[in-house]
């Protein structure tokens, strides 16, 4: 059975379509009956558009997906419908971001005050990402049927060593100011902070273990980015190939995706406070640096790991036998 499995894993580019097809009408059909009659499915926006009429447009969008998916499997390979499928996979990944960051739930022995989890909501959000995988794979399906590649690998392009090896560099070089940053503050100093209290720790929310961890100099997100470079450089180093290939795919496709936008998020979020268009965030108390360099530095380690991802996943792929 587990091998029947595999082999059916390993011939996706032949039902990824329909996949993506059954997915797209499922959605918008779950959309459509949440805007009609009320009840709480869980669809959002970044985790924040909700209501009837997010859910109608939520409804028409993936009903319009669901109307491209059908036009690509009559029609394999076309430019415009492929470049659409990739829009679908973005539109995916913004309905269901928040649950790429989902794993800090697993943090919450080192936070309180935090608000429930809402299952229906999380539940929706992994349902968007699995709508982006599947649209992913329809639309590499879509692209490599247009170049005339094989569908399954393709082709035999070989990696760049040196191409992985700067994608690696450049994303530890990226976390570098936020590791070194947070841990300053953890230590005491206030560099870059211009509001009161502690900087980068809110008692109102930080656990006694959290706390504890601070008051020796370690910031636990600091800990978080320096896992991160090493994810990095597993990805671009050799020592990585003796790691499971399956685990660091996922772990790097999953950053690159949360941590790129994330980045720009926080940069645009901290530009608008700092200039005093809102006032909803305490980003305020930081000076304008900090948010470009620090925080804005998760855009640029998400699009190095993503490259890094990239180039691994090409070093590591095994011989094709379809081709």
């Amino acid at each position: 059975m587990t091998t029947k499995r595999l082999r059916f894993l390993a011939d996706w580019p032949s039902w990824a379509g329909r996949a993506a097809l059954v997915w797209s009408l499922l959605y918008a059909t779950g959309a459509a009956l949440a805007a009609a009659t009320g009840p709480a499915f869980g669809y959002a926006l970044l985790g924040k558009g909700t209501g009837p009429g997010f859910e109608a447009a939520a409804a028409g969008l993936y009903g319009a997906a669901a109307v491209l998916a059908y036009a690509m499997l009559r029609r394999p390979g076309g430019r415009v419908l492929t470049a659409g499928a990739w829009v679908v996979v973005g539109l995916c990944v913004t309905s269901g971001f928040v649950f790429l960051l989902s794993p800090v739930h697993l943090l919450y022995f080192l936070s309180r005050g935090q608000e429930p989890m809402d299952w229906a909501s999380w539940s929706n959000q992994g349902l968007a990402i699995l709508g982006a995988v599947l649209w992913g794979c329809a639309a590499l399906a879509g692209r490599r049927a247009r170049l005339g590649s094989c569908a399954y690998c393709g082709g035999r392009e070989e990696a760049v060593a040196g191409d992985a090896s700067r994608a690696g560099l450049v994303a530890v070089a990226a976390l570098v100011p936020y590791t070194a940053l947070k841990t300053a503050w953890a230590l005491g100093l206030t560099a870059g902070y211009t509001g009161g209290g502690r900087p980068g720790v809110d008692p109102r929310y930080t656990s006694d273990l959290g706390l504890w961890l601070y008051d020796h100099g370690v910031d636990v997100t600091a800990v978080l980015a320096v896992v991160g470079m090493l994810l990095a450089l597993a990805l671009t180093r050799p020592w990585g190939r003796r790691l499971p290939r399956p685990l660091l795919l996922g772990l790097g496709w999953a950053g690159a995706g949360a941590l790129a936008p994330f980045g720009v998020f926080l940069a645009v979020l901290g530009l608008l406070a700092w200039t005093g268009a809102i006032e909803t965030t305490g980003l305020a108390d930081h000076a304008p640096w900090v948010v470009a360099v620090a925080y804005g530095g998760f855009c640029v380690f998400g699009l190095a790991l993503g490259r890094a991802t990239h180039v691994h996943q090409r070093a590591t792929r095994r011989e094709c036998g379809r081709c």
